[in-house]
């Protein structure tokens, strides 16, 4: 099993790694600003570290409801199961944004939007939220006394 985590945007695609272990790691941003350079950069990232599902941020509204956002969110899924043949799973991400940019200084969170850091954070809090719903944590046995 091999996930790769997305948080979709029109500027940025955070992207997030994960396996069988249950821990995702953040990947570079795709920072294209065209549309198909997205989609290509996206395609190699699959490719390259051999993908079998995706799971992709669903930004829903507060009360649960579905803003064109996760619509975009939608259509961006059902393109990847389409073109790639690959199970897409989308995650509630309310708030991960907002998580993810908690961790980074208010001083530097301006320059450091722009480097996609952010969205490859929220990438990886979906996945692990995802990992963690699906690949339970063991927890060593207590030694018998």
């Amino acid at each position: 099993m091999r996930f790769l985590g997305i948080d979709p945007g029109s500027r940025r695609i955070g992207v997030a790694y994960g396996d069988e272990i249950g821990v995702a790691t953040p990947l570079s941003a795709i920072l294209a600003d065209d549309p198909v350079k997205q989609w290509a950069a996206l395609a190699a990232v699959l490719k390259e570290r051999r993908i079998t599902e995706v799971v992709v941020g669903h930004p829903l509204n507060m009360d649960g409801s579905s803003g064109p956002k996760a619509l975009e969110a939608e259509a961006f899924a059902r393109r990847i199961r389409s073109e790639f043949t690959l199970p897409v799973h989308l995650v509630d991400e309310r708030l991960t944004s907002y998580e993810a940019e908690s961790t980074i200084a208010p001083s530097k969170r301006r320059a450091v939007r722009k480097t996609g850091l952010v969205d490859s954070r929220a990438a990886t809090i979906i996945l692990q939220d995802y990992l963690s719903e699906r690949i339970p944590t063991e927890h060593p046995s207590a030694p018998d006394t």
